[in-house]
């Protein structure tokens, strides 16, 4: 396997710099034995009652901060709490991606906007850092809030970092439990009203948590995609949750993944025999053409970027001449990319 097997042109005006309104109106591309143009609010005509969908209920936090070490300039991304599995409300020890991060030695004291400050206590590998916050784990969360931004992906445009507009539209609807450092970008497209009509169509639906992290920004850069290695994230599954997805795949119902976090998820919680089971833990794993999907029949995701895990994982979930047709028609159609832009659903290809 080569990473060129999973390389296409885009041009950077097809990354969404914002989303479009209603979040429903965004552009949907149904991917099966055809193409279909839609619009994200058909989306309960394209199931069935008693399909069943599984949406990921993390909340975002504004993990991208500035400050100084001294008179340097320092930037950082948390990206997941180093807490022993306490979660991120309760964490004052965060590993980040920091830039630059030669500037940063252990020991280091870092003054962020806001008023609050930490100490470099480990390096890592590629401008990973460990910081550790000065003060309770709810002062470090209220400085946050105050002087944190919306850490958007670098492929979004904004000099001066997520303004205010962002802190909303990088938030889906039904974000609850804070600890991802990314959106999950597919949920992004769902309103009130569209949850309506997909409960008003017999459409069953659950939350799952996966705290996504920074780690999904970095580059595949080895030449053999399976020597990427990726970055844990935490996740959970409640024993409602796994109750209610068997009961709809025992009924005859589709498990629809919203986003591929959801998807990763319920992958890493379901045994071989496609039963899925409570789950609260790290997962990292990363799917490539060739995986055996457990249990997830549809997928909603966004239009990710070329040479990605993530547009890996989607051509092993639907073929990868079957996705590089889907993107070029997107892009001739022109289609939105990314974090802010249109979707697909995708039907899994036959194993």
């Amino acid at each position: 396997m080569k990473i060129e097997e999973f390389d296409f042109d885009l041009p950077r005006s097809a990354i969404a710099q914002r989303p479009v309104t209603p979040r429903d109106a965004a552009r949907l591309l149904v991917v099966g034995d055809s193409l279909e143009d839609r619009r994200v609010r058909e989306l309960p005509g394209l199931l069935a009652p008693g399909d069943i969908l599984v949406f990921n209920d993390t909340r975002v936090i504004p993990a991208r901060l500035f400050g100084r070490r001294g008179a340097a300039k320092v930037e950082v991304t948390l990206h997941k709490p180093d807490d022993g599995g306490a979660g991120a409300a309760k964490a004052t020890r965060w590993r980040a991606f920091a830039r630059p991060a030669r500037k940063l030695r252990l020991d280091d004291r870092v003054e962020f906007d806001g008023g609050f400050v930490a100490t470099v206590v480990a390096k890592g590998e590629r401008g990973e850092v460990t910081l550790a916050f000065e003060g309770s784990a709810e002062q470090f969360t209220a400085a946050l809030e105050r002087a944190g931004a919306m850490p958007l992906p670098p492929y979004i445009r904004r000099p001066d970092g997520a303004d205010a507009r962002d802190r909303e539209d990088y938030q889906t609807v039904f974000a609850a439990r804070r600890g991802a450092v990314a959106a999950p970008t597919a949920g992004l497209h769902f309103t009130p009203e569209l949850l309506a009509a997909l409960d008003a169509r017999g459409l069953r639906r659950v939350t799952v948590t996966l705290h996504v992290g920074a780690g999904t920004f970095l580059p595949v850069t080895a030449e053999d995609p399976q020597a990427h290695r990726m970055h844990s994230e935490y996740g959970e599954i409640s024993d409602a949750a796994a109750a209610a997805v068997n009961e709809a795949r025992t009924a005859g119902g589709r498990i629809v993944a919203v986003g591929t976090t959801a998807l990763r998820l319920l992958e890493s919680a379901a045994d071989q025999g496609g039963r899925l089971h409570a789950f609260a833990g790290g997962t990292d794993i990363f799917i490539l053409p060739g995986y055996r999907f457990r249990i997830v029949d549809l997928l909603l995701t966004n239009f990710h970027l070329p040479r990605s895990t993530l547009f890996m994982l989607v051509c092993a979930f639907s073929g990868t001449g079957r996705m590089k047709q889907a993107y070029a028609h997107a892009l001739d159609a022109g289609y939105r990319f990314y974090s802010y832009g249109d979707c697909c659903l995708l039907r899994r290809a036959a194993a």
